[in-house]
């Protein structure tokens, strides 16, 4: 007997799994996994926790399936750093590109930071198979170029997590940066130019 192919979701099962999503995503940036409950999740969503319950087994299976979606996100931008361009072009169109994630997914590097302090969890596996392989590619690309003497001689894995450090900073301690900075400047505007003036000085040959 043949098995009834998987009905699609209705509009209404697809819009209050993006609520629930988008609350929790909220809900575990500020929080984190472990001081995060459903029932803040069911608030923020502004929907019941047996609502909640209906579209996902528990909380752990909503995180998961956030961070699932942020890897992929987050992945993004060092695949598109391109081997054939000019390296130097390239490594700062990535700073450029993580700048611009760090102004418009604030919530979801915090997500992913909060996640790593606590030991990667639930990501470790993500960590393996997606980040890894990528980070051995992007970094060997980075030292043939280095090889080349097309950019200075620098640490290929300290360069990237030189870049990683410098710009989600602006989304994980926000709250600090909004202390010290007045409100008016666009902070991510002049710490772009910032880091394409170090980074230009620490690569060009």
């Amino acid at each position: 007997m043949t098995e009834a192919p998987a009905r699609k979701p209705s509009r209404i099962q697809q819009r209050n799994r993006k609520i629930i999503m988008d609350a929790a995503l909220d809900v575990f940036s500020r929080h984190g996994y472990r001081g995060a409950t459903l029932d803040q999740i069911a608030e923020a969503a502004g929907l019941s926790k047996p609502n909640i319950l209906y579209y996902f087994d528990g909380k752990e299976d909503i995180h998961v399936q956030l961070l699932n979606t942020l890897m992929e996100t987050w992945l993004d931008p060092l695949e598109h750093m391109n081997p054939d361009g000019d390296p130097l072009e390239e490594i700062l169109a990535y700073v450029h590109r993580k700048l611009e994630m760090t102004r418009e997914f604030p919530r979801e590097s915090r997500l992913f930071a909060n996640e790593i302090l606590q030991g990667a969890p639930r990501m470790g596996p993500h960590l393996e198979t997606g980040l890894k392989p990528l980070f051995e590619r992007k970094t060997a690309v980075i030292r043939g170029w280095v090889a080349q003497g097309k950019l200075a001689q620098v640490d290929p894995r300290h360069l990237i997590f030189s870049i990683w450090s410098t710009t989600q900073h602006y989304a994980d301690f926000d709250a600090q940066v909004q202390v010290l900075v007045p409100t008016d400047e666009d902070i991510l505007d002049s710490a772009d130019s910032y880091l394409v003036q170090l980074f230009t000085k620490l690569l060009t040959p």
